[in-house]
């Protein structure tokens, strides 16, 4: 059998192959998809952050664009973390589908839980009302209570979903090991 895993990048085709189940492959796609939609965040708002404070010199603001990178990390790994788990499951012991599924739901979980950080951390000059909108003929209003209660959080616990999603992923993949 060969082995063509090939490290981080190659463990997504490597997962997507191996694996029996459906919701990964879609995880895989999706989760392949979000890492580079924040890596590249990263990367510009890196870019961004250096041009504002190029003129300034070093100390607290390398600091802080040091911490820019260690966040964007953060996100970036919980990201890739299922995928990385089912390719080495799959790799040296073979996997269920029920291991692979189990995963996929706690990736799509954890990107659902860093859009609701993001909206509990939005300072309140940004916050847009938060309205009933109109789908088709069915006007939603259920998920307008749920928007105003996570405006009205402090910032901090914006990043408490994130943060128990993460090592959610991480307590799944030991529990299921």
């Amino acid at each position: 059998m060969a082995d063509d895993y090939g490290g981080v990048i190659g463990a997504f085709p490597y997962a997507f192959r191996h694996s029996e189940s459906w919701l990964f492959k879609c995880y895989v796609l999706v989760g392949a998809l979000a890492t580079g939609v924040v890596s590249l965040f990263v990367v510009f708002g890196l870019v961004v952050l250096i041009g504002a404070t190029a003129g300034v010199p070093g100390g607290s603001l390398t600091l802080s664009r040091s911490f820019y990178v260690l966040v964007g990390l953060f996100v970036v790994a919980p990201l890739v973390a299922p995928v990385l788990f089912v390719a080495r499951r799959h790799r040296r012991t073979g996997s269920e589908p029920r291991y692979d599924l189990s995963l996929a739901l706690a990736g799509f979980v954890f990107m659902l839980s860093v859009y609701v950080g993001l909206l509990a951390s939005v300072p309140a000059e940004l916050q847009t009302p938060a309205e009933p909108f109109t789908v088709g003929p069915v006007t939603v209003s259920a998920l307008v209570p749920v928007v105003r209660l996570l405006y009205d959080l402090p910032a901090v616990y914006g990043l408490v979903p994130p943060v128990a999603c993460a090592a959610g992923i991480y307590g799944l993949h030991r529990l299921l090991r």
